[in-house]
């Protein structure tokens, strides 16, 4: 029995020599955005992210041009710690949908405008809030990023 005292306490004192070590933590919000004429907006997010300390990414990837990148990084997004995502996009706004139908994650949709918006982004909200029943997406005010990041915010507990 002495022998396996002796065998566990070196472990102990290994693992304690790791407790000071400042590990960044990983992104706990994926932010994902249609096209890159969406960072502007988007970039809010990520700003409203920075200033409360929580640990981002972002990706342009289109749910109508690049859908097998947008399913990868869906499915994949709880295996790299993300805990929220918020998907923006514009006029038939699909990107928020696909996201949520590829994860279980909670995913905020950030309606978008263009030149091509109809009403001011009101395409873009519709198509984001009226998802089918089984693909949940909480949808902010049109162009409401920084409030998609509170929300993000709020749902980590952060």
């Amino acid at each position: 029995m002495k022998s396996e005292r002796q065998a566990v306490t070196p472990e102990t004192d290994v693992e304690s020599e790791f407790d000071d070590l400042d590990v960044e933590e990983g992104p706990l919000v994926g932010i994902i955005m249609g096209s890159k004429s969406d960072w502007e907006v988007m970039e809010k997010a990520a700003r409203e992210l920075e200033e409360r300390g929580i640990a981002h990414e972002m990706k342009v990837a289109s749910a109508h041009r690049d859908p097998e990148v947008v399913a990868e990084y869906s499915k994949n997004a709880h295996v790299r710690g993300l805990k929220v995502i918020i998907a923006g996009a514009g006029l038939a706004a699909a990107l928020p949908g696909v996201v949520a139908a590829h994860t279980t994650l909670p995913v905020v949709g950030v309606p978008l405008t263009s030149s091509a918006s109809v009403a001011g982004g009101l395409d873009a909200m519709l198509a984001i809030a009226q998802m089918p029943p089984g693909v949940p997406v909480a949808c902010v005010a049109v162009n409401g990023a920084r409030n998609a990041a509170i929300l993000a915010a709020r749902i980590i507990d952060v």
